[in-house]
């Protein structure tokens, strides 16, 4: 078997206020998909939990604490194999609370979007799935 890996699990959350509204990042313009809005998140690294990945990610990113307890698994996506690279997959996870303020620590911005809204909203491809299974019709989240 060989040593590079065949695909990469980043975790992202899905974090929603108490209007209802959603938070979305938008990726700085000089990384890959440079503009798009996505949530916010980032790789899990060998071995660790993608939970714990994703409250270390936010720390990093938004410069929030979220509590592993307060994490909801919601969705997965995942990007084609065989690319240039290793496949993508991530696994979304929501939560409503959190401490601290929101902020694009790492370039970027970010804002806050009512569901619809973020249908309008150029995202990359598997946050475009992502928003697809979040808010669905027929889902509880479909409905705030």
């Amino acid at each position: 078997m060989e040593n590079s890996p065949t695909w990469i699990a980043v975790a992202a959350l899905a974090l929603q206020r108490d209007d209802g509204r959603w938070l979305m990042h938008r990726r700085p313009a000089d990384k890959h998909h440079g503009g798009l809005w996505e949530f916010p998140g980032g790789k899990v690294e060998p071995g660790e939990m993608p939970d714990a990945a994703l409250v270390r990610e936010i720390r990093e990113e938004l410069g929030i604490a979220v509590d592993r307890a307060a994490l909801a698994p919601a969705a997965f996506a995942q990007g084609p194999a065989g690319g240039a690279g290793p496949a993508i997959v991530i696994l979304l996870y929501t939560a409503k609370r959190w401490r601290g303020e929101p902020a694009a620590l790492e370039g970027g911005e970010v804002a806050w979007f009512a569901a619809g809204e973020i249908a309008m909203l150029d995202r990359p491809p598997l946050d475009v799935a992502l928003c697809d299974r979040l808010f669905s019709p027929g889902t509880e989240l479909s409905r705030q």
